[in-house]
């Protein structure tokens, strides 16, 4: 059975978002829905949400959402202008990205993204595509394996992890949560206090079958794109790798573009800065991450968009 989601920094989320009633806002994430519905509680009549989502579950859930008001498109947020260009929508007055896994993904035991289950090694957001979890494990170099779980999960073994799952699949292949797990354990020497050996691994693997950073990349441009003269961005992250870039691609955007003091250019030549940051990024209270566990990681940044070149298209991603 899955457990609820619950959504993290509900209130200061849709606060951020600053929603005017006849405004057009997009929940990059629909997850389960929190945050759009509690977009949608105000929004007045003539206002307008678009939510996306990759999940199929998800967007099976989202069709209990009955409002006239309110559209739901099964993409990633990497396909957010053409989602948008699609229903004739030009500009938003908000986006909100909340990032990361859902706990209803995290509770199903066969979508395959926890150990805490004996279950298909699957870890896809969306299930109606892509390479599986398993599929990558066992055709994988020992050298990309290496990589992916250093790079993605900061994994001090990584290598060691590499070496065991080859060795493993070259007797079997590798097919289900709890053999991954325990090949892990084994390869993992030291113990992160409160955490399990294989959380590393499994984020890792996660993350690169799921495309979540290039996702990310390829989204946060379209996003300023699309957003109108003062419109809110909104990005929720989960794990140091994400809010790096959100952190790193706000600063820029406030700051655009810089050349060297030495060039002779005016400031008026240069790009100005798509960008405002408002306020410091902010965490979930004490309350809300005792009530909450999985809340604790969670870090919110929020951007105004200036007047500088709104409301044109950006569809290349931006690598950071």
């Amino acid at each position: 059975m899955s457990a609820v989601h619950v959504s993290v920094l509900l209130e200061e989320a849709v606060q951020a978002l600053n929603i005017r009633p006849d405004g057009v806002y997009v929940d990059a994430t629909f997850g389960r829905g929190g945050h759009s519905r509690a977009i949608l509680a105000r929004l007045g009549a003539a206002g307008r949400l678009i939510a996306l989502d990759r999940d199929p579950a998800a967007v099976l859930a989202g069709e209990a959402v009955a409002d006239a008001r309110f559209t739901l498109v099964h993409a990633p947020f990497s396909g957010l202008v053409e989602a948008l260009e699609a229903l004739g929508v030009r500009q938003v007055d908000g986006i909100l990205f909340d990032l990361g896994v859902s706990s209803p993904q995290l509770d199903e035991a066969e979508r395959g993204f926890s150990f805490r289950f004996d279950a298909p090694l699957d870890m896809r957001m969306d299930t109606s595509r892509g390479m599986t979890a398993a599929q990558w494990l066992n055709q994988a170099a020992e050298e990309e394996i290496t990589q992916v779980v250093r790079e993605y999960g900061e994994e001090r073994f990584a290598r060691q992890v590499a070496r065991a799952v080859v060795k493993a699949r070259a007797e079997a292949p590798i097919e289900t949560t709890r053999r991954l797990a325990t090949l892990v354990a084994g390869a993992v020497r030291t113990r992160e206090r409160g955490q399990d050996p294989a959380t590393r691994t499994f984020q890792a693997v996660r993350i690169f079958i799921n495309r979540e950073l290039e996702e990310l990349q390829t989204a946060l441009p379209q996003a300023v794109a699309a957003l109108g003269s003062g419109g809110r961005l909104v990005v929720i992250s989960f794990h140091s790798l994400e809010d790096r870039i959100v952190k790193r691609f706000m600063r820029e955007e406030a700051e655009g573009e810089q050349l060297p003091r030495e060039i002779p250019v005016r400031a008026s030549m240069l790009r100005q800065g798509r960008l405002s940051l408002l306020g410091k990024a902010q965490r979930p209270s004490d309350a809300e991450c005792i009530a909450n566990p999985r809340a604790r990681s969670a870090v919110m940044r929020v951007a105004e968009r200036s007047s500088a070149d709104s409301g044109e298209r950006v569809g290349a991603s931006w690598s950071g």
